[in-house]
């Protein structure tokens, strides 16, 4: 094949190497891909899905038959009693904060059991930042277990933590800027087995966002009661332009409506103007397109591995979602690892990404991404905050080839600093 982005030879002759490492991983993607986009036709089938659903609603929305089946589509596939899909999320961490107010109340006690979570729910909590508004400020008290040394949710640490007075345990399935391992469905069937043998009513909340499609089987139906992500990520398909869901018991996704729109009416209302046709046809692509940015996460993790540098996971290892990480180990191949990234997007190729601050993170933080929808971590992107060990998380691509390109030619930028 023609050499297109003058890629070095020693970059060409890794990337075949690094190909036939992870063949047999790519086959079982394959597998997994065509199980959850079957799926996926089933819920559209069963819900009787036709092109009148696609005709938004002004005003309060009332009657919006595409928004009602829409949310049925979701909770068929994530194996749910309900869920709540709308375009107003302004991202994962908006519909994650929604779930935690919608259930939550003055006195109650959540308990993080894997550790911290990510960088922007911590100012929702009000263990970072001291906004007004925030989960603390309202009189929720927050308590986590630490990850163990390995990186593991530590079970007995849980187990010990858990008792009648506990309303949530909640779980983060990605890593966020973290270096522990993902949390697979049978990961989170462990927790909640632990969980439940001491408290068999508390509520179990996953923060899905990255996780989704990644598996054959679903965290509700392993015992999760409530999850929340993000609709530019992958349940979006690349094709949302915006949006979020919440997925699991009805009488919880209930509450969660209450708290997006008002007691009372919670999803009754809510105008969907005109974005029904492509949150359908995002979640049409959602399983498809989670699978190529799948591939491309193992690609890059066998590619990096043959070039010498620490992955996570390992390009043959079990995965629970789109994040790979690779240890750069300074600031120059960080940089150009995402420069790399970005110059191989098919949008805004001419840019060239540098270090800045970020609402909500206390490092500086470098991104790339030629999105076609701002923000979306579906598409291929790289970010990663400006501190040691200086690893880059790597996500996205709609599609593998324009995936292994772009994990090429960052390569090929860091050889050529």
């Amino acid at each position: 094949m023609e050499n297109l982005f003058n890629i070095s030879e020693e970059i060409l002759k890794a990337s075949d190497e690094a190909m036939a490492l992870c063949a047999d991983k790519l086959n079982e993607i394959d597998e997994i891909q065509e199980y959850n986009q079957q799926k996926m036709i089933k819920a559209f089938q069963k819900a009787k899905i036709s092109e009148s659903h696609f005709v938004g609603s002004t005003g309060y929305g009332y009657g919006d038959r595409g928004r009602d089946a829409l949310d049925e589509v979701y909770a068929d596939v994530f194996e749910a009693e309900d869920a709540l899909v709308r375009h107003n999320f302004v991202s994962g961490t908006h519909a994650l904060t929604v779930a935690l107010f919608g259930v939550l109340r003055p006195g109650d006690r959540m308990l993080s059991v894997t550790g911290t979570p990510y960088d922007t729910l911590r100012s929702a909590i009000g263990i970072e930042g001291n906004y007004p508004g925030s989960l603390i400020d309202f009189g929720i008290k927050y308590e986590e277990v630490s990850l163990n040394e390995n990186g593991r949710v530590d079970l007995d640490a849980v187990e010990n933590k858990i008792d009648n007075s506990l309303k949530m345990v909640y779980i983060q399935r990605s890593r966020g800027y973290s270096l522990r391992p993902t949390l697979t469905c049978d990961d989170i069937e462990n927790i909640v087995k632990r969980v439940r043998k001491k408290n068999k009513d508390v509520i179990i909340m996953l923060d899905n966002c990255y996780g989704e499609f990644i598996e054959k089987k679903q965290p509700l139906s392993v015992g999760v009661d409530l999850m929340a992500g993000s609709l530019i990520k992958n349940p979006g398909g690349g094709i949302s332009p915006t949006g979020g869901y919440i997925a699991g018991r009805k009488d919880l996704v209930e509450m969660c409506s209450y708290r997006l729109t008002t007691p009372g009416t919670g999803k009754e209302i809510g105008a969907t103007l005109n974005v029904e046709r492509e949150l359908f046809l995002g979640a049409y692509h959602a399983p498809h397109a989670s699978g190529e940015a799948l591939k491309t996460a193992v690609f890059a993790s066998a590619l990096f591995k043959v070039l010498g540098y620490e992955v996570s996971p390992e390009y043959n290892e079990s995965r629970g979602d789109i994040i790979q990480v690779i240890k750069l180990g300074s600031p120059e191949a960080l940089e150009k690892f995402c420069v790399g990234i970005q110059h191989a997007s098919a949008v805004d190729s001419f840019v060239t990404p540098y270090p800045d601050d970020m609402p909500g993170y206390e490092d500086k933080v470098i991104m790339a991404a030629g999105a076609f929808t701002l923000g979306s971590s579906i598409e291929l992107s790289a970010d990663a905050p400006l501190r040691e060990p200086y690893a880059v998380w790597m996500q996205g691509s709609l599609n593998f080839h324009a995936g292994k390109l772009g994990v090429m030619l960052a390569a090929n930028e860091i050889m050529n600093k």
